[in-house]
């Protein structure tokens, strides 16, 4: 990719090495960096536990299962873009039982010009995924504060006789006087710090 500043940590999970040699011309690590792999879904599940993908490649069948299982599991488990290789003949049926996880399935044998395209596919999916995340975290940081903040409320209700209106007064005029965030402000009425 041109002028990229993300590079993709991917999980190849394949039975035989003959995949991974055979992607390695699509996964250059200017874009695609780290690159580990695994033999099974079991092992790919532990690397899995101990780290964590951008992009799960899987060429199925897996010695210790298809591999639709494995798929289904890290969409559902994380925010990793997932390709599901899968034989001609499994495809339709494979394909209508992980496409409704996000799972996207390629059937088998294809093109290096179709894997080339999945996989920009999945880093899209993978940008729109992470945007996701981080605004839900933004979304839970500020549900957090406003609990903080009334639970500030609440302990200058009933230490001091304040209103609500009064107190939320009070925690924002404390903010701006001391120049610090209103939940850093909350947290020090809860400290007990000021009042």
């Amino acid at each position: 990719m041109v002028f990229q500043e993300r590079t993709y940590s991917v999980l190849l999970v394949s039975a035989g090495e003959k995949f991974s040699r055979a992607l390695s011309g699509l996964l250059p690590p200017t874009d695609y960096f780290p690159i580990a792999t695994a033999r099974s879904a079991d092992e790919a599940r532990r690397r899995l536990l101990g780290a964590s993908y951008d992009l799960v490649l899987i060429n199925a069948p897996l010695p210790d299962e298809l591999g639709s299982r494995l798929a289904t599991d890290v969409c559902s488990g994380s925010e990793a873009g997932v390709l599901l290789l899968v034989g001609s003949e499994l495809y339709r049926e494979v394909c209508a039982q992980v496409t409704e996880y996000g799972v996207l399935a390629v059937s088998k044998p294809t093109s290096s010009q179709l894997l080339a395209h999945s996989l920009r596919a999945l880093c899209a999916i993978r940008e729109r995924l992470r945007r996701q995340g981080e605004k839900q975290a933004t979304v839970e940081d500020k549900i957090q504060e406003i609990r903080l903040v009334n639970r500030a409320k609440w302990a200058l209700i009933q230490r001091r006789g304040f209103t609500e209106e009064q107190a939320h007064r009070h925690i924002e005029k404390l903010a701006m006087d001391q120049r610090i965030p209103r939940r850093e402000a909350a947290q020090r009425i809860l400290d007990g710090v000021v009042e």
